[in-house]
C-alpha cells in the first residue's frame, strides 16, 4: 500500500482561479493514477482535512467543489483516499527524544519529510515550478546516539519521491507495483512474512513479540535495516570473508556491554549477539550474530538500545 503525503507547502499559492482549477484537476488525476496501480487501498495522509485548505489565496477547496459537477466528482474520488492522521505523528517533534526534522528552502516541511521517512510519495499541487518535478530535495537533521552514549545532530540532503502530474506517476509505476507486492505495512506482517522477505535472516522467537508490538514510527526504519542485512547476507561467502560486506553501519558492542547482549539461542544455550545495526528515530538497535556455517544472520533483538539491569 503506497502512502501518499500531502505537501502542504504547495497549497495557498498565488494564481488565478483558472490555473487553480487546472492544478486541482492534475492533482486528482495523479493521485488516482497511483491508487489505480495498487491492488490495495492507497492512503492520502494530510495534516488537516483537505476541505479546510485553500488551493490558492482566497480560493478554498469548498468553493472549488461547488463550482462545477466535475469538481464534485473529483472531490468524491479524492475524499475516498484521505487519511486524516496528521503527518507529524509518523516521526517525533524536533524537540523530542530522537528529534528529526526535514526542511525545504529553509522552512519546515512536514508532508515532504513524512513521505521520505515513511518511504512513500509526496504529492503536490502543480502550480509553482518547484513542485513540477518527480523528486524534491530536502535537508534532514536528526539527533542520534553515538557508541559512547553522547548525542549529536547528523545532517544530510535527501531526495523524496514526488508526484504532481501523470508523467511523474509513469516514472514510479514499477516501484509502486513492486512495493505493493513486497511491502510489510506492520511489524506483525514483517514477522509473518519473514521467511519470504528475509530468507537469509533467522529470527529468535523473542523477536516475535518485539515486531508485533513495534512502534508504528519504526516500521519503515526496521524494514530498511532488515532489507540491508538480508542483502549483505545474500552476497556473503563465509569461505572468503569472516563477515559480510555491510550495507549499513554495523558495529560490535564493547567488552563491558557484551554481557547485556546474551540471549537464549535456538538450541537452548546462551549466546552473545553483540553485533548491531541501528535505526532511528531514537536509539533503535537490531542485535544479531553470524552463522557462518549456514551463511545466515541470526537476530535476537529488535527494539530500543539494550540497557543494563540496575
Amino acid at each position: 500500500m503506497p502512502l501518499l503525503f500531502l505537501n502542504e507547502k504547495s497549497w495557498t499559492t498565488t494564481c488565478d482561479q483558472a490555473r487553480a482549477d487546472e492544478a486541482m484537476a492534475e492533482f486528482v488525476d495523479a493521485v488516482r493514477a497511483v491508487a489505480n496501480e495498487d491492488r490495495e487501498e492507497t492512503a492520502l495522509v494530510s495534516e488537516t482535512g483537505l476541505d479546510a485548505l485553500e488551493i490558492a489565496e482566497g480560493y478554498p477547496v469548498r468553493k472549488w467543489i461547488g463550482n462545477s459537477p466535475k469538481n464534485h466528482v473529483r472531490w468524491q474520488r479524492l475524499r475516498a483516499l484521505q487519511n486524516r492522521s496528521p503527518v507529524r505523528s509518523v516521526y517525533p517533534a524536533p524537540d523530542a527524544d530522537g528529534g528529526l526534522e526535514y526542511s525545504h528552502g529553509g522552512e519546515i516541511a512536514l508532508g515532504l519529510g513524512a513521505a521520505h521517512f515513511m518511504d512513500g510519495i509526496a504529492v503536490s499541487l502543480p502550480v509553482a515550478p518547484e513542485w513540477q518535478t518527480p523528486t524534491v530535495s530536502l535537508d534532514r537533521s536528526e539527533l542520534v546516539e553515538l557508541d559512547d552514549g553522547s548525542l549529536e545532530f547528523e545532517q544530510e540532503t535527501v531526495d523524496v519521491r514526488h508526484v504532481s502530474a501523470l508523467p511523474h506517476v509513469d516514472e514510479y509505476r514499477p516501484w509502486i507495483r513492486k512495493s505493493s507486492l513486497a511491502r510489510a505495512a506492520t511489524g506483525r506482517q514483517i514477522w509473518e512474512r519473514r521467511a519470504d522477505l528475509y530468507p537469509h535472516l533467522q529470527f529468535l522467537c523473542r523477536t516475535e513479540a518485539q515486531l508485533s508490538d513495534l512502534d508504528p514510527r519504526w516500521i519503515v526504519p526496521v524494514r530498511r535495516g532488515l532489507d540491508r542485512l538480508e542483502a549483505a547476507a545474500e552476497a556473503w561467502d563465509p569461505a572468503a570473508t569472516p563477515e559480510p560486506e555491510w550495507q549499513s553501519k554495523v558495529t560490535p558492542e564493547g567488552e563491558t556491554r557484551k554481557r547485556v547482549c546474551r540471549f537464549e539461542d535456538f538450541d537452548g544455550t546462551s549466546a552473545t549477539f553483540h553485533l548491531h545495526a541501528r535505526f532511528t528515530p531514537g536509539a533503535g538497535r537490531i542485535h544479531f550474530r553470524l552463522i557462518g556455517v549456514e551463511g545466515k544472520i541470526r537476530i535476537a533483538h529488535i527494539g530500543s538500545k539494550i540497557r543494563p539491569d540496575l
